[in-house]
């Protein structure tokens, strides 16, 4: 028995009772479990990496508006399935001013988060043209995402891009995309977990394979903005987010309150289908449903089959957020650069005690710091760290189950709170004794 922050036997006990056969493949809200769990029964503080919660106040721009939609009685009315029209032209604005790309505002919807947009989004597109039945993962990613193709029963394929980066990267996704199968590619930038971000050249290559194949593209922008290396954050002035939007209409964005704006409760976002692709009309989606754009089809049938609308006061909050920042009188990247700052003291932390950064380049630069950051420890698999780490008050996902072909974790800074540098210093002391670096 180790001599460990958390009491042993019972860190052991309650793991054991979740009857996980490979700990490594555990999902994000078991982890969370577990370790909520023992830190009840246990009285110890546990530091929260396992989870990518925002760990910033709401923004108060947003709070007030929706608080005053309901004054006015919203909550008593449905929402429109298309959205307000407050949010629908803030959307379009606000992609505008800091994306640099025009989608008109019929083509903004509002969904119930970014998890809702992309489960419509992988639905839709699988039912555009008969056999493209598959979703491509760029990975690693968001391991939830393939729990909702696994729910609705379609199929995907996966790789880990980060030996493919570069010139690389066309020839890669060609290679799965010219069997004819695949009917979307979807990925996030910055990237959940590895935190690089695509470069226009590689954004432009992964056009170029979507258009001459008829695939669509939905790029998922949870972490809008958040490339700390570049000043991004100015309403209509470059440099603007990098995005797949330049380089093809073959796409869907997907745009979240819940980081940018610490808006996370609320399940507010918006989907954003190219002015192209939302005026398509696909035989195989007429023949289903009797007719119909992909725009019409997305909101009208999937939307309206899955939630019946967006909350109504929240689509208030997210269009005054999206006012403000396109006005320039909210900088939200500003707030959220305490992430960068988190990400960057946790990192000396780990690898002072003999961790390693897992993504530790992006390219030729540095990995930056941002919501997320990847660790290993020698002679350890990544299941094998994220277990052991629980006995040390220390909680994280494993890489593995992002589709990383690397050994390691994931690990967010949105909960880590001041005095936990001093705690993470003081457990990970310990875990040096009993686990000597090599």
């Amino acid at each position: 028995m180790k001599n460990t922050p958390v009491d042993y036997i019972k860190t052991k006990e309650v793991m054991d009772s979740y009857g996980l056969p490979h700990f490594g493949k555990a999902t994000i809200r078991e982890v969370v479990a577990i370790s909520s769990q023992l830190e009840r029964e246990t009285r110890t503080e546990f530091i929260h990496m396992e989870m990518g919660v925002p760990g910033l106040k709401p923004a108060r721009i947003g709070v007030e508006a929706e608080i005053n939609a309901l004054q006015d009685g919203i909550a008593s009315v449905y929402p429109n399935i298309n959205g307000t029209p407050e949010l629908k032209t803030e959307a379009s604005r606000f992609i505008k001013a800091f994306l640099n790309v025009d989608v008109d505002a019929e083509c903004c919807v509002p969904v119930t988060g970014s998890m809702q947009g992309t489960y419509a989004s992988f639905l839709t597109c699988g039912q555009c043209v008969q056999g493209k039945d598959s979703i491509l993962f760029i990975d690693p990613g968001f391991p939830v995402q393939k729990q909702q193709i696994a729910v609705m029963g379609y199929k995907y394929e996966s790789f880990d891009i980060y030996e493919y980066r570069g010139e690389k990267i066309a020839s890669k996704i060609e290679e799965y995309v010219s069997k004819g199968n695949i009917a979307a590619i979807i990925y996030s930038n910055p990237n959940n977990p590895a935190w690089f971000c695509l470069t226009e050249n590689e954004l432009k290559s992964i056009a170029g394979v979507a258009d001459k194949y008829d695939t669509i593209v939905i790029e998922d922008l949870a972490y809008f903005a958040m490339d700390f290396r570049k000043e991004l954050g100015k309403p209509f002035e470059a440099p603007y987010q990098s995005t797949i939007a330049n380089y093809t209409d073959n796409y869907i964005l997907q745009i979240s309150g819940s980081k940018a704006f610490s808006y996370a409760g609320q399940r507010i976002a918006v989907t954003a289908i190219s002015n192209t692709l939302y005026r398509r009309v696909f035989p195989e989606l007429a023949k289903r449903y009797g007719g119909g754009t992909f725009g019409a089809v997305y909101i009208h049938r999937v939307l309206y089959a899955l939630s019946s609308g967006t909350g109504h006061s929240a689509q208030f909050a997210l269009a005054a957020m999206f006012r403000a920042a396109s006005d320039g009188t909210f900088d939200f990247v500003s707030d959220v650069r305490e992430y960068g700052r988190r990400a960057k003291k946790l990192k000396e932390i780990f690898t002072g005690h003999g961790f390693k950064i897992v993504y530790e380049n992006d390219l030729d630069q540095p990995i930056a710091d941002g919501f997320y950051f990847t660790v290993s420890y020698p002679g350890m698999t990544g299941s094998e760290l994220m277990k052991e780490l629980i006995y040390y008050g220390i909680s994280a996902i494993s890489l593995e189950t992002t589709g990383s072909n690397k050994e390691g974790l994931r690990a967010c800074t949105s909960f880590i709170k001041d005095h936990q540098y001093d705690l993470l210093k003081e457990r990970l002391d310990i875990f040096n004794e009993n686990h000597p670096p090599i």
